[in-house]
């Protein structure tokens, strides 16, 4: 399957490639964007400055995603953190791939963040604008790993079952050729996830606390990638543990413990 086209350019030896991946990235970015906006509009805040802050908040999610997947790389992809401290160059090739989600969203928080200190805006109610866009965001760039035939899982014979081409199985898999389709499980946990925080910020509207859905998010999205954590064969590990499923699990009981707390019952 091919992961992108090539577009012949007269000034160039060989022709300019475009990836799938990029695209759909892109695509869930403007899709994040647009739904940013309507649902600052629909709180009565200026849309524009969803467009203003979007730059920086796309360029700290790369750096964050980059440096995620350079600290916690997959075992089968035989780079390791030292690699990369000996190659540092190499933590600037992204197209070779590795971008770590978990780092992209923090890397866009911190950057949301400064944006509203400078701006003196609430972070906290701007961040339950951003979130269901997030989640969407997540849900349509998880379809670049179909093009480049990756995040899959173990080995299945389910009627949805994905098969991946020889040069792209894992060490050891050379032989089985179909395998759960987890970037499609994400994409559609994400979708889901994002139908619950646009529900919950309009049915309960009037007693959700600024932050309110960026904590459910937080709870959201890492309950389902601990989840699938169980079917990955490309897991990331430091000192034999899941780096990412044990992360999930960590954000997800905090931000549940955070909600319960600024909305448990208070004794007269």
């Amino acid at each position: 399957m091919p992961n992108g086209f090539d577009i012949p350019l007269p000034f160039l030896d060989e022709p300019f490639r475009i990836y799938f991946y990029g695209i759909l990235i892109t695509l869930g970015v403007l899709a994040a964007a647009l739904l940013s906006v309507r649902e600052a509009k629909r709180r009565g805040l200026d849309p524009e400055m969803v467009w203003d802050m979007l730059f920086w908040l796309v360029l700290a999610g790369i750096i964050g995603a980059r440096l995620w997947h350079v600290l916690t790389p997959s075992v089968s992809s035989g780079l390791t953190v030292s690699y990369y401290l000996t190659h540092p160059l190499d933590i600037l090739d992204v197209r070779s791939g590795g971008l770590g989600i978990p780092g992209g969203i923090i890397g866009g928080a911190v950057a949301l963040w400064i944006y509203a200190r400078k701006h003196k805006i609430n972070a906290l109610v701007w961040m339950d604008v951003a979130v269901p866009g997030v989640a969407l965001a997540q849900a349509i760039g998880r379809w670049g790993n179909f093009f480049n035939q990756e995040l899959y899982g173990a080995a299945t014979d389910l009627p949805w079952k994905i098969f991946i081409s020889p040069e792209n199985r894992l060490q050891g898999y050379t032989d089985v050729e179909y395998y759960h389709p987890l970037f499609l499980y994400e994409s559609l946990w994400n979708l889901a996830n994002m139908a619950l925080l646009l529900w919950l910020g309009r049915r309960f509207k009037d007693s959700l606390k600024p932050g309110d859905l960026m904590l459910v998010y937080c709870i959201g999205y890492p309950v389902g990638r601990f989840l699938l954590e169980f079917l990955r064969l490309d897991i990331a590990q430091i000192g034999g543990v899941n780096a990412n499923q044990t992360f999930m699990a960590v954000v997800a009981l905090a931000a549940a413990i955070t909600l319960f707390l600024r909305h448990r019952p208070r004794k007269a």
